[in-house]
């Protein structure tokens, strides 16, 4: 393993390492304004949400590596301490990055990147019409975390106003997570799309899983199940009883007689099928009667 000490890098190589490994990253399309009312717009993929209550965003405009300048969306936030955080999908993504664009002063990246400017309700600057969700903020706070390149500057914002385009909700008024077709950053030139990725987990939150703990140690170290495996199998809030066992022996004759030849090793294969399958119970059988 490549073990680095980030003090014997350059600043560029520490960047490239952690946005290599970081991600992906959502990205906050951030729209501001200076004191004169000049619009800038601008992406930034170093933004999370850290609060729904009250809602707080926190984005970083770092300042630049190669001469330790820094960015007009900064300047703005500190001079009119507002910002639209427009939320990128999948088709302005080659807009977006040409919005990335390092324009002088007084250019107008809206116009530049052929974005539509829409009048916020609560703060001065605009929204970007082709978003599909806009979210005008009040910056609470702004952190500087160092004066080198590289550095980055936390703008803490309180979101104060949501827009959500009606082509991205789904029947019941939330946000269809396929409609909205998110977008965010990986290293290099690299994005990712997340729609063709998505997958659900289901959240214990109202169960109580048994554990990893209360796998066999002889199917943890089988080498046929990998965490995610382990996972599933420790999410049940209870094994199946031995009468079930008894009877899905008598159903499942492959299982019956790999038993009786104690060839375990087929029986979690076939028990990994059946988590393959989304069909943890059976797996959970299949694991318990080899061990009965």
């Amino acid at each position: 393993m490549l073990s680095i000490d980030p003090k014997e890098l350059t600043a560029v190589q520490t960047q490239a390492y952690l946005q290599g490994a970081v991600g992906p990253r959502p990205i906050a399309f951030a729209s501001t304004v200076d004191e004169n009312g000049n619009p800038n717009l601008s992406p930034f993929s170093f933004f999370n949400l850290f609060s729904s209550n009250p809602p707080i965003l926190v984005f970083s405009p770092a300042r630049r590596v190669r001469n330790n300048t820094i960015k007009h969306t900064l300047l703005n936030c500190e001079a009119t301490k507002e910002v639209v955080v427009n939320i990128a999908n999948y088709n302005m993504v080659q807009q977006l990055s040409l919005a990335s664009t390092e324009y002088g002063d007084g250019i107008d990246e809206f116009i530049k990147s052929g974005f539509t400017k829409l009048p916020s309700d609560m703060v001065k600057p605009f929204r970007v019409a082709e978003s599909p969700v806009q979210l005008e903020c009040k910056v609470n706070e702004i952190i500087a975390l160092g004066d080198q390149g590289g550095a980055g500057n936390l703008i803490i914002c309180e979101v104060v106003k949501i827009h959500i385009s009606e082509t991205v909700l789904d029947e019941k008024g939330g946000i269809d997570q396929h409609k909205i077709d998110l977008i965010a950053r990986m290293g290099g030139n690299w994005y990712t799309r997340a729609t063709p990725g998505m997958f659900e987990v289901e959240k214990p939150l109202t169960t109580l899983g048994i554990g990893v703990d209360a796998i066999p140690e002889e199917v943890k170290k089988s080498g046929i199940f990998v965490g995610n495996d382990l996972g599933i199998l420790g999410n049940v809030e209870q094994l199946p009883t031995d009468p079930e066992i008894g009877q899905f022996l008598e159903d499942q004759n492959d299982i019956k007689n790999w038993k009786n030849e104690n060839n375990n090793e087929l029986i979690y294969k076939k028990a990994k099928l059946f988590l393959e399958n989304h069909d943890v119970l059976s797996a959970w059988k299949a694991i318990l009667a080899a061990k009965m």
